[in-house]
C-alpha cells in the first residue's frame, strides 16, 4: 500500500504549521494506523491524522557540541596543546615582548623583595635593576647566583 501522497500532504500541512520547511523524509506515521493513513484521500483528513498524533514531523538532527565543549574543557585545562596542534613559531605563539615582559618583571619582583627584607643596599639594588634592564640574566636563578658571587648572602640555601 502506497503512502507517498498522504506523506507529500502531510509535509505540505506541516511545514506550514511549524513556519519551516518540512521534508517527505522527516514524517513520521504511526505503523499501526497505516492502513486509516492510506485510507486518507483528502489535506483535511491528513490534519484530523496529525491532530490525533497518528503523523508527525521528526525532530530535525543537529550535530551534537558535546565531544566540543569536552574539548574545551581539556584546552582549558592546558591539556591537547602538542606538537600535532600548534599552527605558528614558538615566537608567534609567545612574542618576544610577552616573555621579555615575563622575565623582566619576575627578576625586579624579587629584587624588591630583597631590598625590603634588607639583603640589598639601596646602591646595590639600583646597581642589579640596571643589570637586570640590560638582560644580563636568564632568569631569577641565575640573577641569584650573580648577586652570591658578588659576595652577597641571600640565605635559603643553608
Amino acid at each position: 500500500m502506497q503512502i507517498t501522497n498522504q506523506r507529500r500532504m502531510a509535509a505540505s500541512i506541516l511545514s506550514t504549521r511549524e513556519g519551516r520547511t518540512v521534508g517527505v523524509h522527516r514524517i513520521w506515521i504511526h505503523p499501526d494506523y497505516i492502513d486509516q493513513v492510506s485510507s486518507a484521500v483528502q489535506k483535511d483528513d491528513i490534519r484530523e491524522l496529525i491532530d490525533e498524533g497518528v503523523i508527525k514531523a521528526r525532530e530535525i538532527q543537529g550535530t551534537s557540541r558535546s565531544r566540543a565543549r569536552k574539548a574545551a574543557i581539556q584546552r582549558s585545562k592546558g591539556r591537547r596543546v602538542g606538537h600535532g596542534s600548534r599552527k605558528g613559531s614558538k615566537k608567534s605563539r609567545t612574542p618576544k615582548k610577552e616573555r621579555w615582559m615575563k622575565t623582566i618583571r619576575a627578576q625586579r619582583r624579587v629584587l624588591k623583595e630583597l631590598r625590603e627584607s634588607g639583603n640589598l643596599e639601596p646602591s646595590q639594588y639600583r646597581y642589579y635593576y640596571r643589570k637586570a634592564k640590560g638582560g644580563s640574566y636568564r632568569s631569577i636563578a641565575h640573577m641569584r647566583t650573580n648577586i652570591e658571587l658578588d659576595g652577597i648572602s641571600l640565605g635559603g640555601d643553608e
